[in-house]
């Protein structure tokens, strides 16, 4: 059996062009075993160089940073390291941010005022092949002001009840077999309605869906 210091550590980038909050970050990073902060990089630029060197699994960017944005560094990293999971960190919960950065393939958006556990939980949970959103971003998104024809939330109305439960599972970032268990019904018959609700939509990303649940009101709180 497996020891947890046996376990393969999830290696990690942090960027930010404070010094105060990467030190802030890599504390609470360190408190878990099987994370491991292995580069920092103070901008975007060389947020990008580091991750080509250090190849990590996930890179943790602060959206608001000298040289180059965390969203174009984001995009960048994306195009360059397609394997490599990307949680965006930020003092804003706008949605327009938020929206770009799903836009460009990012895995999670979480606000600094964070408690440290969530940033691990995070982390942990895009590295595992899932999507992280703190809760005041998911209550911007979802409390869209108008509603016109073609929304998320008139889109919603052609899924079928089941449909909508395993959408529901792949924004909240479960994996095809976690879904079926949740709902009681075979992997098979879950791939069947995920295929049916992106061939609907015209979704074909799990980033997508995972906005459109957002907007859609699908999932309301972390």
């Amino acid at each position: 059996m497996t020891s947890v210091s046996d376990a393969p550590r999830i290696r990690v980038l942090i960027a930010d062009d404070h010094a105060l909050v990467r030190e802030g970050l890599r504390y609470v990073l360190d408190a878990d075993p099987l994370i491991e902060v292995v580069a920092e990089a103070s901008n975007g630029r060389a947020a990008v160089d580091l991750a080509i060197q250090h190849a990590p699994d996930v890179v943790v960017l602060d959206i608001t940073m000298p040289e180059e944005t965390g969203l174009k560094a984001a995009a960048r990293i994306r195009e360059q390291l397609p394997n490599a999971r990307v949680l965006l960190l930020s003092m804003h919960d706008q949605s327009e941010y938020v929206r770009e950065g799903m836009r460009i393939g990012t895995h999670g958006y979480l606000l600094k005022d964070s408690a440290g556990e969530e940033l691990r939980a995070a982390i942990r949970a895009v590295h595992a092949g899932g999507t992280f959103f703190s809760p005041a971003v998911v209550k911007r998104l979802s409390s869209a002001d108008a509603v016109v024809e073609n929304t998320p939330v008139a889109q919603l109305e052609h899924l079928t009840p089941r449909e909508r439960d395993v959408l529901g599972g792949v924004a909240r970032g479960l994996t095809n077999k976690a879904i079926a268990a949740e709902l009681g019904i075979s992997r098979r018959t879950v791939e069947a309605h995920r295929e049916s609700l992106m061939r609907k939509l015209q979704i074909h990303s799990v980033a997508g869906l995972t906005r459109f649940a957002l907007e859609a009101g699908v999932i309301t709180d972390a």
